[in-house]
């Protein structure tokens, strides 16, 4: 059981670090003690942002029109204009 124990472990750990080596080459930002690591399309009715929040690998898909952000982050909702993100750091 033990061993059971050991190997899923180390399979997560594995997959927690392809997960980010896979981000690697993504926009990033660190906000509040975590770091977000996106990707932004260009569509028709404004921008798309998706990607991860780490720790924890939490998915997140924005919307930004119209000096607006909105869209669902760890299943919530989330709204806010624009200026509220300038002040993250970027990576």
């Amino acid at each position: 059981m033990l061993s059971k124990l050991i190997v899923a472990g180390a399979l997560s750990a594995i997959a927690a670090t392809a997960a980010q080596a896979e981000d690697a080459t993504k926009q990033r930002f660190t906000h509040e003690g975590y770091t977000y690591v996106y990707d932004v399309k260009d569509t028709k009715t404004g921008q798309k942002i998706s990607g991860r929040r780490y720790p924890g690998s939490v998915a997140f898909n924005l919307s930004v029109k119209d000096g607006k952000v909105s869209g669902v982050s760890n299943g919530q909702s989330v709204s806010f204009p624009v200026e509220e993100a300038r002040g993250a750091a970027s990576n």
